[in-house]
């Protein structure tokens, strides 16, 4: 039976046991943050990196599989004629304010004047550090249509979004991008909120399906095995996974895969190139910021193609595994 969300009539929750909040208490990680040492942003100034906007605004081939990580999760997609942009955040803090909050530490790659037509705008929660209220208003009108979890196009009908140009899907819906292109919302175990609120909308992982190519966008999630394998049975193989492998800690394990967690997603997932999501932009986590890309090439198998471009930097999949090192 595939897994279903469960919902009590007024909030979701995850299929598994789920813990959000730090089990050691408030208290506790205060004293982690404030006394423990590492490098939880870089010391010197990143980039500037720029992707090529000239490139990017060019027709997309039909047999195409590129991607471009603009950072975190965000990542303008070129699959099979179709152009498809995941968790557009271009905003300088994650935070429900702009005065304080986890800081950027690069600037976006491609300015959102820059971002060309848009088949779809895909949405894996609503999270600050996923969903860009300035972002989506930007580029509300250079894309055909927002892709998102239930619940989730009340914020963006609030933002100015017209209604029609919504989809909002549950696990295992799927739309029709074309009659050759669809869209399937997948599980994901996480969980949703801005300000005080907290559950009321729907978290989603998603599979695109093209012509020739099928990608994985794994938006936030922890450890759910059944989930990743009903997908890669229902879905696999891949031909470009992405997957979260950044703030994640023994606290909150339930929520954020991590590296290793990632790696074995991946495999219950079904192999294939792996471009790795939801790190090096951000302080969200007590560890260092190149952890997560550190242990991620320590812990990957040499068969796992892993593909590590710099931000902006637009990657053709079927090359095969890329590491720029831009990190050190």
């Amino acid at each position: 039976m595939l897994l279903q969300p469960g919902h009590d009539g007024r909030k979701y929750r995850n299929v598994l046991p789920t813990r959000v909040d730090p089990s050691s208490g408030y208290a506790a990680l205060l004293r982690r943050y404030l006394f423990e040492k590492g490098e939880r942003a870089p010391r010197r100034p990143l980039g500037p990196f720029r992707a090529d906007a000239a490139a990017l605004a060019a027709p997309v081939p039909a047999a195409a599989l590129r991607a471009t990580w603009l950072g975190h999760s965000t990542v303008l997609l070129e699959v099979d004629g179709r152009r498809f942009l995941t968790d557009p955040v271009w905003c300088q803090r994650v935070s429900p304010t702009p005065l304080v909050g986890p800081k950027r530490f690069f600037a976006p790659p491609l300015a959102l004047a820059d971002v060309p037509p848009l088949d779809g705008i895909i949405l894996s929660h609503d999270h600050y550090d996923h969903l860009d209220p300035a972002a989506v208003r930007a580029l509300a009108g250079r894309t055909a249509r927002f892709y998102c979890p239930r619940g989730v196009g009340a914020h963006l009908r609030r933002w100015g979004v017209p209604a029609a140009k919504i989809s909002e899907l549950t696990w295992w819906d799927e739309v029709a991008v074309a009659p050759d292109f669809k869209l399937t919302a997948t599980p994901a175990r996480h969980f949703s909120g801005r300000g005080l609120s907290r559950d009321g909308t729907l978290w989603a992982s998603w599979v695109l399906q093209g012509p020739r190519h099928r990608v994985f966008f794994g938006g936030d999630s922890g450890p759910f095995d059944e989930a990743f394998r009903q997908i890669g049975e229902r879905f696999g193989p891949f031909d470009l996974l992405m997957l979260e492998i950044g703030a994640a800690d023994a606290e909150w394990a339930d929520i954020h895969l991590g590296p290793d967690e990632a790696l074995r997603a991946h495999q219950l997932l079904g192999g294939g190139p792996l471009l790795p999501l939801h790190w090096g932009t951000f302080n969200l986590a007590l560890h260092a910021w190149r952890q997560p890309v550190e242990r991620l090439l320590e812990a990957a198998a040499p068969t796992v193609p892993l593909l590590l471009p710099a931000p902006g930097q637009r990657v053709e999949v079927a090359q095969g595994a890329l590491n720029s090192q831009w990190w050190k």
